[in-house]
């Protein structure tokens, strides 16, 4: 950012002051005049200049004019300079050698050139600089050695530099940064070392650059900031991150650079701005989070007690769908927010609110929500001034789809509405490999805010703060997975839910490029059973994206025959049917639909339980009345079966054993549900094995017509 304004300054006063004649024996092809000139420090001066740029020569033209303050020789061929074509020159303060052909520091000599203050090796074929090599330009301010062929760099290259002030490193091939580097120019101001293949800092790196005001690392290999990094840096101003593969913000390294005011961490690989990335910058005036193409959210607290934060830039991020509506805590000075060309459906009128001083916000190129959660937009109070207001329009629901945001009337937008998934919080296929470890990040804008969990290929139901030794689901609807085997390959599916509905979202997981086969089975069973509800349970053995139950009664009362449907979360493998009728059969199903878009039913039939009686005396008379008479008919039954069968010489077994769930199939349908199911079975078989005795039920409230033939 200094540098940016530097350069600012330095052109527009350029443009606003012109050469004049330099009236001196100029040499053939370069041209002399007196033109502007800035010092790296930005005082204007007036400087003698020889301009011999683009003229493709091998060498330094020779009798240029001893009064020379400014020599251009950019775009050029010369290979070497001999001390004596340049030694004369001693008022030089300017020496332009960019995109030349030097392969060497030992091929030009520049000692003693004690005015020198500004030296151009740009471009060239440098891949080493050895020790001391500048040592004779004690006063030199800015040195350009920027897209060179660098590799090695001396420890005592930088030697005899002390008044050094601006470096450029940037665009050579350096895999390490050395401390010792730095050791000579403790006045250095600004660093730029970007566009180098270096893929970590370490600690203390610059300690000795105490007075270093801007470092620009850009465009590097950068995946770790050691917390030490910036030790020391107490007058660093400005941090430039640009376009590295740093997977998350470097928050213990950059809260030991108490003054930063400038920090650029776009187009890096950043999923999640999370609690406390940037927590007590007391300083910090400018922040830029831009081009990430992997951000997905701005979570809770993620920028806490900023109190100088003037400027926040998010945009053009594809992915980011989610800021959550306490993402700013203490950030009281917030003037512009941009927001425009992400993935967001809406904003929460509390993100807005926690913002006192906001006055400008950019949200267009948005696929913008506009039935709920965006209701503040229209709201009489609001002030707040829209950035290109033109461009920002609704996609949902479809009666709004094309209308202007600022358009849709207040009364139209409801103050609840369903969970909404973005379909860029994750995708619907990820490969993995055993070992690794993934985090799927899920968010959903809702009124009221819902509540995310997620369901694993089993059917398991991860909920908030879960934790086991494979998965742990963090508040904000993140799962995470650690140490993968094949066992987590799978349909993996995230539910967000609050009392208006629910909305979900799967992805299957390949780990190694295996993934289960689709062998589903449905198993119902009902574990409770009352006369007015009964409490269905199925077991599923391989993930679903959605289930319904429904229910109705087999009975011919047309009063009784509708279909009720429920529809039934992921995740969820019960469903309780409650005001049913007493004693009255129904048929109970599930359905469920599968990721590779097919369905399934699986039905049973269960009776509900009789009513309860009353407890009087009448009553009881009455059930054991009929118990006895059901008792005395089986009786004689029985015995006339028996003899039957000995008359003919035929030898009778009589055994008993439990009829959980046969006897529905088994009793004649005028006995079926005669009495509930509190069931046994009794068979009279002969020698061949054929049954001739039937099955019967007991009562609830006497004994069964099976007990009184036991013992018989």
């Amino acid at each position: 950012m200094l540098l940016k304004e530097y350069m600012f300054i330095s052109l527009a006063a350029v443009t606003l002051t012109q050469a004049i004649p330099w009236h001196v024996k100029c040499p053939d092809v370069c041209v002399c005049e007196v033109k502007p000139w800035f010092t790296p420090r930005s005082m204007y001066r007036e400087a003698p200049t020889v301009d011999c740029n683009d003229f493709l020569m091998t060498q330094v033209p020779a009798n240029l004019p001893e009064e020379t303050q400014t020599l251009l020789l950019q775009s050029n061929r010369i290979a070497k300079i001999k001390p004596e074509e340049l030694e004369h020159l001693v008022n030089l303060t300017e020496l332009d050698l960019s995109q030349n052909s030097f392969s060497r520091i030992e091929d030009f000599t520049l000692k003693n050139m004690l005015n020198l203050l500004v030296l151009h090796l740009e471009e060239n074929q440098l891949t080493e600089l050895s020790a001391g090599c500048f040592s004779g330009l004690t006063n030199l301010q800015e040195l350009y050695l920027n897209h060179n062929q660098l590799i090695t760099i001396s420890p005592t290259a930088f030697s005899g530099l002390e008044s050094l002030l601006r470096l450029h490193l940037n665009s050579n091939k350096l895999r390490t940064i050395g401390s010792e580097w730095f050791e000579p120019i403790p006045s250095l101001e600004i660093l730029t070392i970007g566009e180098n293949a270096v893929e970590t800092i370490q600690n203390m790196n610059f300690k000795s650059l105490i007075n270093l005001r801007s470092l620009v690392l850009s465009g590097m290999s950068l995946k770790e900031i050691s917390d030490h990094a910036f030790e020391g840096l107490e007058n660093l101003e400005s941090i430039s991150f640009y376009d590295n593969k740093l997977p998350k913000v470097p928050k213990m390294a950059l809260r030991k650079v108490p003054d930063l005011k400038f920090l650029d961490l776009n187009k890096n690989p950043i999923q999640r701005i999370q609690q406390g990335d940037f927590t007590d910058m007391l300083h910090l005036k400018e922040l830029g989070i831009n081009n990430m193409e992997e951000l997905i959210s701005i979570d809770k607290f993620a920028l806490d007690n900023l109190p100088e934060l003037t400027k926040l830039e998010v945009t053009n991020n594809p992915k980011l769908s989610y800021i959550h509506p306490s993402a700013f805590r203490l950030v009281p000075q917030m003037e512009t927010l941009m927001l425009n060309n992400n993935a967001l459906s809406a904003l929460y009128r509390k993100t807005i609110e926690s913002l006192s001083k906001l006055q400008e916000i950019s949200i267009h190129s948005n696929p913008i929500r506009c039935d709920c959660v965006i209701r503040w937009v229209n709201t009489n109070e609001n002030h707040i001034r829209f950035i290109e207001p033109q461009s920002t329009f609704c996609m949902d629901p479809p009666e709004f789809k094309s209308q202007n945001l600022r358009d849709v009337p207040f009364r139209e937008m409801t103050d609840r509405c369903l969970p909404l998934i973005s379909t860029e919080t994750f995708p619907s296929h990820l490969d993995a490999a055993v070992s690794d470890s993934l985090s799927l990040h899920c968010r959903a804008f809702a009124e009221p805010d819902p509540e995310i969990y997620w369901v694993t290929p089993s059917g398991d139901r991860l909920q908030a703060d879960s934790t086991s030794d494979k998965y742990r689901v963090q508040p904000e609807g993140t799962l995470e997975m650690f140490n993968i085997t094949i066992n987590e390959a799978g349909l993996y599916t995230c539910v967000a839910h609050n009392l208006v509905g629910a909305d979900t979202k799967s992805v299957t997981v390949r780990v190694s490029g295996f993934y289960p086969d689709d062998n589903e089975s449905i198993q119902l069973y009902a574990p409770e059973v009352e006369a007015h509800h009964i409490l269905l349970s199925w077991i599923i053995t391989s993930n679903i994206i959605a289930s319904n139950v429904t229910w109705s009664s087999t009975t011919s009362n047309s009063s009784l025959n509708s279909v009720f449907t429920a529809r039934v979360p992921a995740g969820v493998h019960k469903y309780n049917l409650t005001h049913l009728e007493p004693f009255t059969e129904y048929a109970l199903c599930v359905h469920v639909s599968y990721v590779q878009l097919h369905n399934k039913i699986s039905c049973i039939r269960i009776r509900t339980k009789e009513a309860n009686l009353a407890t009087g005396t009448s009553e009881i008379r009455v059930q054991s009345l009929i118990t006895l008479t059901v008792c005395v008919l089986f009786v004689a039954a029985s015995v006339l079966s028996l003899r039957g069968l000995m008359s003919t010489g035929q030898r009778v077994q009589v055994k008993q054993r439990s009829l959980a769930t046969c006897v529905q199939k088994n009793l004649p349908a005028s006995m079926n549900g005669i009495y509930p199911p509190f069931l046994k079975h009794w068979e009279a078989t002969n020698n061949l094995g054929k049954t001739i005795a039937v099955e019967v039920q007991s009562t609830p409230l006497g004994p069964s017509p099976a007990s009184c033939c036991e013992g018989n």
